[in-house]
């Protein structure tokens, strides 16, 4: 790795270089791909482990769901650090921190003695896995030709779909057959190998910026994300139920936190010092496509993953394994079509797959308001495979246009913002389902029932509604600049066009 200096002026921001694909392109995605499937696997897959470590903890109920909820309140803490990160470090070091941290975390978990270890082995993990999603993002918007990145993101929404729903499976088959501890030590070997395989390959041309931290943002950023996220798993868990912090507490000062975050980074993206760059969002591409991706994960976890296992179990009286098997097509369905999806993407732009699957996805809602208890399984199990159709549909447009509206300096922080959007919208959809279906439940102690669910599946084909029309503002292909065009240039471009993401800075280029 050499060190040079260059400016933000030098001939390496051409639109021609940054569209060539790199040397060996193929396998680094490869190895980032793999190392964020296992990662992002990690979080749900202790999932079904919680009641045996109870037992073997000598826990509450209350005190192991931290196990999973640390986790999760971590990624919401540094997710949004990692626009920060990526500008201020090279891909490599990212990548290596990354699983070094992800690594020390599984050994930790492993040969933890007690739930403290547990949790903090649990933390350090998180801190890595944070991470690896908006550098797969932003890694593949630098390596791969417009005219391709569609079906390489079909390839990460394999992944972001995939891993989280088949966690739960792997996790139960382990603990059937080996103990809790197992989880990590058939995780571990996976984490070093793509660690040294990272080390050895992973060489990216990158440049870097001396960007001093802000300690005030990112205390602000934990504050707010952390506390929004908090609240509204809370609430998404119990329904509101007895907790050290009271959810709406936690809303609520998160939400001040946030406030106070966001006038706090216009201020310092003037001098380019923000560790959230909020310029993405006067890109009218990256905002319609937000909107619509934060849609779309409210009723991914909030209905596929709580809701509409929580009607089969309840409402239809099946156990926790038919109603595993029930929602499995559907997920292969939405893996199945990553891929394809996005190499329509790359033909046809965003418009012709997002408007056709956000009606999928509005009509599927709406289907499911008419179950009841003695609709067949296969009926569930047809609108729920509509519905994952709709999404996958949508996931990886979304992805590939809201990010190629960007200019090239600013794909690390829209990565960066539509990780965290995932977190936030998937806990505020949960929060928001779960507590209609309580509300609306005829039970004294507000325990979902039929009725209580059907308003829940109401609520969310409104949701569809709303996202079939901010699907009408998806520009038509011909009306949109090519996935990765600088031409719509922020404010501070310079006479030539080019973005410059400030006043010149030294930068590093890491040559492999």
């Amino acid at each position: 790795m050499t060190d040079t200096a260059t400016t933000a002026t030098g001939a390496s921001d051409s639109p021609d270089d940054r569209a060539a694909p790199a040397p060996r392109s193929g396998l680094l995605i490869g190895v980032l791909v793999v190392s964020a499937f296992v990662m992002i696997l990690n979080e749900t897959i202790l999932s079904v482990a919680l009641r045996d470590l109870t037992v073997a903890l000598d826990v509450s109920t209350t005190t192991v769901q931290w196990l999973t909820s640390g986790f999760l309140l971590t990624m919401a803490v540094v997710i949004p650090t990692t626009g920060f990160l990526l500008e201020r470090f090279t891909p490599r070091q990212v990548f290596l921190a990354s699983l070094t941290m992800f690594t020390l975390g599984t050994l930790l978990s492993g040969l933890a003695p007690g739930f403290a270890t547990l949790l903090v082995g649990r933390v350090v993990q998180a801190c890595g896995t944070a991470v690896m999603v908006p550098l797969l993002m932003t890694s593949v918007m630098r390596l791969v030709p417009p005219n391709r990145r569609g079906a390489t993101m079909g390839t990460i929404t394999i992944v972001i779909a995939v891993a989280p729903a088949i966690g739960p499976t792997i996790g139960g088959a382990v603990l059937a057959s080996l103990g809790w501890r197992w989880m990590f030590w058939l995780v571990l070997p996976l984490a070093v190998a793509a660690l040294v395989i990272g080390a050895v390959w992973l060489r990216l041309d990158s440049r870097t910026r001396a960007v001093p931290l802000d300690v005030l943002s990112v205390l602000l950023s934990a504050v707010g994300f952390g506390g929004l996220l908090y609240g509204l798993s809370s609430v998404g868990e119990s329904g509101g139920g007895e907790h050290p912090v009271p959810p709406w507490l936690a809303v609520g000062a998160g939400i001040a936190a946030l406030a106070v975050f966001v006038v706090r980074q216009l201020r310092l993206q003037r001098r380019d010092r923000a560790l959230l760059d909020l310029r993405p969002f006067t890109h009218r591409s990256f905002v319609v496509a937000l909107i619509l991706a934060g849609l779309l994960f409210m009723c991914l976890l909030g209905v596929a993953s709580i809701m509409l296992p929580l009607y089969l179990q309840t409402v239809m009286d099946t156990g926790t394994f038919v109603s595993g098997l029930a929602v499995l097509p559907g997920g292969l369905v939405l893996g199945a079509l990553g891929r394809p999806v996005g190499a329509l993407f790359d033909r046809f732009g965003a418009r012709p797959l997002v408007i056709p699957g956000a009606l999928a996805m509005a009509t599927s809602l709406w289907l499911f308001t008419a179950l009841g208890p003695d609709s067949p399984l296969a009926a569930v199990i047809a609108i729920h495979i509509v519905l994952m159709t709709g999404l996958g549909l949508m996931m990886t447009p979304l992805m590939t246009e809201s990010l190629g509206a960007l200019p090239d300096h600013l794909y690390s922080h829209g990565s960066a913002i539509l990780a965290t959007l995932q977190q936030v919208a998937g806990a505020f959809g949960t929060a928001v389902f779960v507590t209609v279906a309580a509300l609306g439940s005829a039970t004294a102690a507000g325990t979902p029932d039929a009725s209580g669910l059907r308003t829940a599946f109401f609520v969310a084909g409104c949701i569809g509604v709303l996202a079939v029309v901010t699907a009408l503002f998806v520009r038509r292909p011909a009306e949109s600049q090519p996935v990765g065009d600088d031409r719509e240039a922020p404010a501070e471009a310079g006479s030539d066009g080019e973005p410059r993401g400030g006043a010149p800075q030294p930068v590093r280029d890491e040559q492999g």
